[in-house]
């Protein structure tokens, strides 16, 4: 109870722009009629400028800030997703025919090998001094490095990755499972996407050690895996329903680590939870913010940016199999995050932006536009309009 009263004063939504913001979602004005899609990625990629335009002048210039929020406005430049984001400047520099992009992913590149830590990793967090690094931080910054060696043409990120890449197998566990350096100080499931970076790093720099503790990683994942396709361990915190956001990492990291080595183990595992998500998407794309081991929703909130994130699955699954039920679930997941991005053309911090959850105050990134969901979001549109992959 008293937690449930603090809430007011933490997000003081009494204030005017969060006022506008909630009674948008109240009324319904927050949804709107879904345009073309290059339209709706030009509003997606030009608010991540902004939000990296944002942290101009601060010692974390370079990075994307982690997303607006009622508490704290503007937030400072977070690396784990900064790290990703490279890929979706990269891609949108071709798919929108924007240069610039480049340089800024550039940047981006630049602030993330500044703190790199001399045994490898990354620093968790906002990256501030004294932060512990994080298998799954580190991970997603990787994603990022190895793009910046093989699509910007900068080879010292090549010896960043192997950096990062041994730290990470120095953490873990005979088992294939992170216990040490991770969120909370208990395994997650989803630390499987952090698994595919250390994949791709492995590949680029012909380090068998990494493709060696990426498949322990896998086959600790799939044990896992409930009958109905569900992913155990898979949450934040224990014993409660994960977030789709969640969920959907799990896959994806399992998915892509398949494709990549070619298992189709690992390819039916994950085709097994996306079609699982598939079946339980509404009619017009809605998720819910959690579900529990047997798919039921266990939240009456979306959670838009594991929409976002299933879309990308659907379409990479899609886009190896020819399933007509993924590309139709991807579709309307997209449609659902076109009706839900705030198209106002102001500038102002919802302008282009995905919410973390609809309504904005539900429980997944409450009263927050977090910049991965935005990602996500234009990487789906990108997969969707050039049917390509990203990364």
């Amino acid at each position: 109870m008293k937690r449930l009263l603090a809430l007011p004063f933490r997000y003081r939504p009494w204030r005017p722009y969060c006022l506008q913001l909630i009674g948008a979602d109240l009324v319904g004005t927050a949804r709107q009629a879904a345009l073309d899609d290059r339209t709706h990625l030009e509003a997606a990629i030009d608010w991540l400028c902004r939000a990296q335009d944002i942290r101009e002048g601060q010692s974390d210039q370079g990075g994307v800030s982690a997303g607006w929020s009622f508490e704290d406005n503007w937030l400072p430049s977070y690396p784990e997703t900064s790290g990703y984001i490279v890929e979706t400047f990269v891609a949108a520099e071709e798919v929108l025919s924007r240069p610039e992009l480049r340089s800024r992913a550039n940047r981006i590149i630049d602030w993330e090998l500044s703190i790199q830590n001399t045994d490898g990793s990354f620093p968790g967090h906002f990256g501030e001094a004294g932060s512990k690094p994080v298998i799954f931080n580190t991970g997603q910054i990787l994603h990022g490095i190895v793009a910046g060696a093989t699509r910007l043409d900068r080879p010292e990120c090549a010896e960043a990755a192997v950096k990062a890449g041994h730290w990470m197998v120095q953490q873990q566990d005979e088992d294939g499972c992170w216990r040490r350096s991770v969120h909370n100080d208990v395994p997650h499931t989803y630390n499987t996407r952090a698994a595919w970076a250390l994949l791709r790093a492995g590949l680029l720099a012909d380090e068998p050690a990494f493709v060696d503790a990426v498949k322990k990683n896998m086959s600790w994942a799939l044990s896992q895996q409930n009958e109905k396709g569900w992913y155990a361990t898979n949450a934040f915190v224990p014993n409660v329903a994960p977030f789709t956001h969640t969920i959907a990492y799990a896959i994806r990291g399992i998915l892509e680590c398949g494709l990549l080595l070619q298992d189709e183990a690992l390819i039916d595992s994950a085709t097994r939870a996306a079609r699982a998500m598939s079946d339980a998407q509404r009619a017009d794309g809605w998720l819910a913010g959690t579900y529990d081991e047997n798919w039921q929703p266990k939240a009456s909130y979306c959670c838009l940016t594991g929409v976002a994130q299933m879309s990308l699955i659907w379409l990479r699954i899609n886009q190896h199999t020819k399933s007509p039920w993924a590309a139709d679930s991807a579709a309307r997941g997209i449609q659902y995050l076109k009706r839900n991005q705030r198209l106002s053309g102001d500038h102002q911090p919802h302008d282009g932006a995905i919410a973390g959850s609809a309504p904005i105050w539900g429980g997944y990134s409450r009263f927050e536009f977090p910049n991965w969901a935005t990602k996500f979001y234009a990487d789906a549109l990108m997969m969707q309009m050039a049917d390509i992959a990203i990364p």
